[in-house]
């Protein structure tokens, strides 16, 4: 008989790579012990022996089974020990959990991507993703607001995605600076300028609670249905396995239910943005 995979014990993982996104964004580059394969928008627990885990959704591509990447933003005392680490330490990796992006869903239709702050790192696995499906879409356009230049993550992507063929990348900042000569303002004020056909079209919306609601009534405002919305909803998931119930919304548990619903799923459930 088989032994049985003990679902607590994580995989060990080489940080090989830090890199330094914002003032409290770091990017960690990891290359698993054996084999680690993901749907986007599913989360892992990142660990550190002996301080303790905390839940991330890979910003790496799904494609890629070698080598992981996950970007933390320094919140609180596991995720600011994770910015003191050095290359060559060993990190824990349990996973995946939780339902992703349903890319095939997508396909024949424009995507529409709404994101702000650290919510870039699950839609960077999903623009992933959708680049490897391009042929199977119509358009695919980003909407991304930082609270200034120097928060944006991931900056060289915005370049390489607008010289993608069906690719359109945005960038907006709530408060500019010197050099800063682009739009300035939340990041669903974007959406005034966008072009879409609604009613063929899906869109997805990643980013603190504040601006998924008000990006989410605004993308109503544009014509959406609210099946059409997918949202990637963070609770305070602990366990991944839905049994200690922090991450409770409702009658779902973000962690095994979600973290991607569509706004029809859960718009009536209590304190969705809280």
């Amino acid at each position: 008989m088989p032994e049985e995979k003990n679902i607590y014990k994580p995989l060990k993982a080489k940080l090989i790579e830090v890199i330094d996104e914002s003032p409290l964004i770091k990017t960690f580059v990891l290359i698993p012990e054996e084999e680690f394969s993901f749907k986007t928008g599913q989360f892992i627990e990142l660990s550190v022996d002996g301080i303790g885990e905390a839940p991330f959704t890979p910003s790496s591509s799904p494609l890629i089974t070698d080598r992981l990447e996950v970007t933390v933003m320094k919140t609180g005392y596991v995720t600011e020990y994770m910015h003191n680490l050095k290359p060559g330490v060993y990190m824990g990796i349990r996973g995946p959990y939780g339902r992703g992006y349903p890319v095939k869903k997508f396909f024949g239709k424009e995507v529409l991507i709404l994101g702000g702050g650290c919510g870039l790192a699950p839609i960077r696995s999903l623009l992933y993703a959708l680049e490897n499906i391009k042929e199977n879409l119509q358009k695919v356009i980003l909407c991304y607001g930082s609270k200034t230049p120097e928060d944006c993550i991931y900056k060289p992507l915005f370049n390489r995605l607008n010289q993608i063929e069906k690719f359109e990348a945005y960038r907006t900042v709530d408060k500019g600076d010197d050099e800063w000569d682009g739009p300035v303002g939340v990041a669903p004020t974007l959406l005034n300028n966008v072009k879409v056909d609604t009613g063929n079209s899906v869109a997805v919306v990643c980013g603190p609670p504040v601006m998924m609601k008000y990006g989410t009534m605004k993308i109503l405002e544009m014509g959406y249905k609210d099946e059409q919305i997918y949202l990637s909803m963070e609770k305070n998931m602990s366990c991944g396995l839905g049994k200690c119930g922090h991450c409770m919304m409702g009658k779902y548990f973000v962690c095994k239910d979600g973290p991607v619903f569509t706004y029809d799923e859960i718009k009536d459930q209590p304190n969705i943005w809280d």
